[in-house]
């Protein structure tokens, strides 16, 4: 008993350093440093929130350019990868349906990340050269030209680690509003 309370102010103390304390002083820090990304990234659209960009949607319409596929069934409460192995039948299923939805013949094979889900399963990115794949396809739906869509495609890339990863990606959604702007 006489340990009792001694333990239950301890138990306080490191409870409001660890759990209140440092909550705060690293929400407090991601507020100043970064108060987009800290409140989530939320992309706006006639004054109402229409997505995040940390998060990717499902479009599915010939008129936009197609995320990569999702384990997670685009589900932000859900983000998972499926755990299925390589050699897994149902993972070749949705390979094989993937490429069939693009498309893709062996001279122009589709880019992996438009078959093959993130590891998360909710990756709101895709590749330069995935969106540059499906530029044709949207310029046509929209009645646009192919070079514009290319332009405006390449103008949304941007290298998500500078010399670290030099390889360009394009956000999806942002890229999405983009091309309605770009209609208008």
């Amino acid at each position: 008993m006489q340990y009792l309370l001694p333990s239950l102010r301890l138990w306080a103390v490191t409870l409001l350093v660890c759990v209140a304390g440092y909550t705060a002083l690293v929400l407090g820090f991601a507020q100043s440093v970064v108060p987009d990304r800290a409140n989530g990234s939320i992309i706006m659209a006639q004054g109402k929130p229409i997505g995040s960009a940390l998060v990717a949607q499902d479009f599915t319409s010939p008129r936009y350019i197609w995320p990569r596929p999702s384990a997670a069934d685009y589900n932000g409460m859900g983000a998972a990868g499926s755990n299925l192995s390589p050699t897994s039948p149902k993972l070749a299923a949705r390979a094989a349906e993937a490429v069939a939805r693009y498309g893709a013949k062996p001279a122009n094979p589709v880019p992996a990340d438009l078959v093959a889900a993130s590891g998360g399963g909710l990756d709101p990115h895709i590749s330069l050269a995935g969106a540059l794949y499906q530029a044709k396809r949207v310029a046509q739906a929209r009645g646009l030209s192919d070079a514009s869509v290319r332009a405006l495609i390449e103008r949304h890339a941007f290298a998500p680690g500078g010399a670290f990863a030099p390889d360009p990606i394009v956000n999806v959604l942002e890229l999405n509003l983009a091309l309605g702007r770009l209609e208008r």
